[in-house]
């Protein structure tokens, strides 16, 4: 049976009250989304394609998950070729996540408004934090080593990537990894997503998810979610704060 939604005052009190939190990384920690279609587009100009994906096209794509599945998909609606050989599918995407490290480097994607708070008042209460995302551990590494240090990943006690996993986003694979290596039950906790495959996901692990809207997932079908924010700002700061967290490990 469906959970009933809250209203997005109530989204401070769902979070307060996880024994753990579990963050998706693209869209959801940063608008990466962008950056990612970039670096997708230069490795196919490196390699001589003739591939260009707009935003209309990387927009519908997006609903494969996966780099090198996203470049199958595509390659497979263009018709009449044979498929790109798994080599040369690894070198694009090889290619294509060098280029998006190096523009992560150059600072133009902060962390989205709200993150930074949510991750330090999780601290402060002693929740726990997880990351479960479809995309690369290099990935995961290249956007938060400079937003929270190179030693971030002692700031979560899972990280979990999609290359870990059988199944990518809608199945709950990368959800049921994480809550295995945290021993929590999903009803514990709270997955923060921003996509309608992620709140899938998230939902088919049995996690009640709070929804942040992204660039390119806006428009999805979110009324499974218990809470639909514009961002993380929204939950406040300073109430998160104030709480401390009784039956965090």
């Amino acid at each position: 049976m469906q959970a009933e939604a809250i209203a997005p005052s109530g989204a401070a009190g769902l979070i307060r009250h996880a024994a753990a939190l579990i963050f998706d990384v693209d869209g959801t920690l940063a608008e990466t989304e962008e950056l990612h279609r970039q670096a997708f587009n230069h490795a196919f100009a490196r390699a001589g394609l003739g591939w260009q994906w707009d935003r209309a096209v990387y927009k519908d794509l997006l609903r494969v998950t996966g780099g090198k599945e996203r470049m199958r998909a595509y390659h497979a609606r263009l018709g009449g070729a044979p498929p790109l050989p798994d080599a040369d599918i690894a070198e694009l995407h090889r290619i294509k996540t060098a280029h998006y490290g190096e523009l992560i480097e150059t600072g133009c994607c902060p962390l989205r408004p709200g993150v930074s708070d949510l991750l330090t008042a999780a601290r402060t209460r002693g929740q726990r934090r997880a990351i479960a995302t479809t995309t690369s551990h290099g990935n995961i590494d290249a956007l938060l080593s400079p937003a929270l240090g190179k030693r971030w990943a002692a700031d979560f006690d899972a990280v979990v990537a999609g290359d870990e996993v059988r199944h990518k986003k809608p199945a709950p694979d990368v959800y049921l990894e994480v809550l295995a290596r945290l021993r929590l039950h999903g009803s514990e906790c709270v997955a923060i997503e921003d996509s309608g495959n992620g709140l899938i996901a998230a939902s088919r692990a049995g996690i009640p998810v709070l929804i942040t809207k992204s660039m390119f997932f806006r428009d999805d079908d979110f009324s499974e979610a218990r809470a639909v924010l514009d961002d993380l700002s929204e939950l406040g700061g300073s109430k998160q704060k104030s709480e401390k967290q009784p039956h965090a490990q």
